[in-house]
C-alpha cells in the first residue's frame, strides 16, 4: 500500500502542480474551471485509452514507442504553454488593469483557454498512463492484496490533489501587480522543463544523441526522487543529471519565451490603452 501511495502521489503531484499553476494564471478570465476541468476528463480518458494499447505503444518505433510518445506529449505541452506565455505578455496588463471586468473584454480570450486545455490534458495524459500502467502491473503480476494497492493509489491521488490545490491557492493571493509577472515566469520555467525532459526521452530512444554528456551531478545532495527535488523538477525542470543538450534546450525555451514576450508587449500598449467601451 506505502509504495503504490507514493508512487502515485508523485505522479499526481506532478501533474495537479501544472494544473494548479494553469488554473491560477487564468485568474480574471471567464470559464476558466470549464477549460481546466475539460482537459483532466480528456487526459483521464486518454490515459485510458493508452493503458489499453500499452503493448502496441511500447513496441512501436523498434521497442522505443514509449519514449517517443512521451517526448510528443511533453513537446505540446511546451507549445501551448508557449502560446498562453505569449498571449499573457500581451493581455495581462489589460486584465490588470480592467479586474472589474474580470476579462471579458479581453480580445483572444477563448484561444488561451485551448491552449491551456491541450496542456493540462497532456499533463494528465501522460501522468495518468504511467499510473494506470502502475496500478495495473502491480495488480496483475502480484500475489499481493489488489484493493490493498488500489487503496494505497487513492491516497497517493488525494495527496497530490491537495499539493496542487495549496499551490493554486497560494498563487491567487499573490497581489495583482505581482501576479502576471510571477505566474508567467512559472509557466516559462514549467515549458523549459519539459522540453528539457522530452529530449531527454529522444535521447532514450537514440533519436537524440549529440551532447549527451553530463552537464552537472547533485543527487547526492539534491535527488530528483525526494521531496524537495520532486517539487522543483515539477515546477522549475530540475534535473539531478541534464545532459548538455537538455541544459542548451532548457536556456532556448527561456530565452525565447521572454523575448516573445517583450516583443508582443511593446506592441500591445496602444491596444491595451485603447477605450474598451
Amino acid at each position: 500500500m506505502l509504495g503504490s501511495a507514493v508512487i502515485v502521489f508523485r505522479e499526481v503531484l506532478e501533474a495537479s502542480l501544472i494544473i494548479g499553476i494553469l488554473m491560477a494564471a487564468l485568474r480574471g478570465i471567464p470559464r476558466r474551471l470549464t477549460f481546466g476541468g475539460g482537459g483532466v476528463l480528456l487526459g483521464v480518458a486518454g490515459a485510458c485509452v493508452v493503458a489499453v494499447f500499452a503493448d502496441t505503444l511500447f513496441m512501436a518505433f523498434e521497442g522505443s514507442g514509449q519514449e517517443v510518445f512521451n517526448a510528443a506529449v511533453l513537446s505540446t505541452a511546451v507549445v501551448m504553454l508557449g502560446w498562453h506565455t505569449v498571449w499573457m505578455a500581451r493581455h495581462g496588463r489589460e486584465l490588470a488593469t480592467k479586474a472589474r471586468a474580470l476579462g471579458d473584454k479581453v480580445h483572444g480570450g477563448e484561444a488561451t483557454l485551448w491552449a491551456v486545455l491541450i496542456a493540462i490534458a497532456v499533463a494528465v495524459l501522460r501522468e495518468g498512463s504511467e499510473v494506470v500502467l502502475f496500478l495495473g502491473g502491480i495488480i496483475a503480476g502480484s500475489s499481493g492484496d489488489a484493493a490493498s494497492t488500489l487503496a494505497g493509489g487513492a491516497v497517493g491521488l488525494g495527496a497530490g490533489m491537495v499539493a496542487g490545490g495549496l499551490l493554486y491557492a497560494g498563487l491567487v493571493r499573490i497581489p495583482m501587480s505581482y501576479f502576471w509577472t510571477a505566474t508567467n515566469l512559472l509557466i516559462i520555467l514549467l515549458a523549459a522543463g519539459l522540453g528539457a525532459q522530452a529530449v531527454g526521452f529522444l535521447a532514450q530512444a537514440g533519436l537524440v544523441t549529440q551532447g549527451s554528456t553530463t552537464l552537472w551531478d547533485t543527487a547526492a545532495w539534491l535527488p530528483e526522487a525526494g521531496a524537495v527535488g520532486t517539487l522543483l523538477h515539477t515546477l522549475i525542470g530540475y534535473m539531478e543529471r541534464p545532459s548538455h543538450v537538455q541544459g542548451l534546450v532548457y536556456a532556448a525555451i527561456v530565452a525565447a519565451l521572454i523575448l516573445a514576450g517583450q516583443v508582443v508587449q511593446r506592441r500591445a500598449p496602444q491596444s491595451a490603452a485603447s477605450p474598451t467601451g
